[in-house]
């Protein structure tokens, strides 16, 4: 496939996906279609938008910007570049909760009953949209800075049904939750969870140029020592959550460590952990809550 070739030659990661990804997204079938039907010739149009679409991809710009669509927790998300793209070691914080409530007695069992969750920095919504959909019991607050991005996390929530499971606040970090009834009180959450930006400025130079140069920087630096977010989070964020609850944030691999140490120093923190994403990378931090 042309497009493959060219993918290779400028040297893309996954080329023959890419070249799939967009060939269905243009055509407007599934995957495995354009093997059943791989005699099928592309019209003019086709053809026209595949070039427009290539030509944009060889310049770095992502897949998921180009047809729109993001996988997350095995649900499609529709993106745009006022939102980061949801990345796969976001799951952790997804896996985590359910498994708090399944596992942990008072938190709402398998359907998180009665549980309510904060989700700060929802960019696109899919924290959020995926604890949502697993915990039917759940209520879910999801909070951005970014008006933009509000209107991408609640088009995805109408298109998965989830609008009434969970409300949207436009807001900075914890300030947006005191416009929240109930989320800005003390322990009043079961959980605060948040993938806030985190890249510090001294490895923002080796960000790769499809991230660098096409998703949004407020979404993505994190400030000299990346935890210009990370840290009020990790300070302020266990005032708001009930005894047992957890406060989780996604964190830069390298600063993992130090953000552990400003985890355990806030009060009525009981225990403070470091999470693994998929890659066995250090990428979240759990702060357990005392009484």
């Amino acid at each position: 496939m042309w497009m493959t070739e060219a993918f290779k030659q400028k040297g893309l990661e996954s080329p023959q996906l890419f070249a799939q990804l967009l060939m269905s997204h243009v055509i407007g079938c599934e995957r495995l279609k354009l093997y059943t039907d791989a005699d099928r010739p592309a019209n003019e149009i086709e053809r026209a938008t595949l070039r427009d679409l290539v030509q944009r991809a060889v310049n770095h710009e992502p897949v998921q910007y180009l047809t729109g669509e993001a996988m997350f927790y095995g649900m499609q998300i529709s993106v745009n570049p006022s939102v980061l793209i949801p990345r796969p070691s976001s799951e952790t914080i997804v896996e985590t909760v359910l498994h708090h409530c399944k596992h942990q007695p008072g938190f709402g069992g398998k359907t998180g009953e009665n549980v309510l969750i904060a989700d700060v920095c929802t960019g696109s919504g899919c924290i959020a949209l995926a604890l949502a959909k697993h915990l039917s019991g759940a209520r879910v607050v999801a909070t951005d800075i970014s008006a933009e991005a509000l209107d991408v996390a609640r088009a995805n929530a109408e298109r998965l049904g989830l609008s009434d499971r969970i409300e949207f606040i436009e807001g900075d970090l914890l300030e947006a939750l005191g416009k929240h009834p109930a989320a800005g009180h003390a322990k009043a959450l079961d959980f605060l969870v948040s993938n806030p930006p985190y890249i510090p400025d001294d490895e923002w130079s080796a960000v790769e140029p499809n991230v660098k140069d096409h998703e949004p920087t407020l979404a993505l630096r994190g400030g000299m020592d990346g935890l210009a977010l990370v840290r009020p989070l990790l300070t302020d964020a266990p005032k708001l959550v009930n005894e047992g609850g957890l406060v989780l944030v996604e964190v830069a691999t390298s600063r993992a460590q130090e953000s552990k140490k400003i985890a355990a120093q806030t009060p009525r923190v009981k225990g403070v952990d470091i999470l693994t994403d998929f890659e066995g990378l250090d990428r979240v931090i759990r702060q357990t809550l005392g009484a």
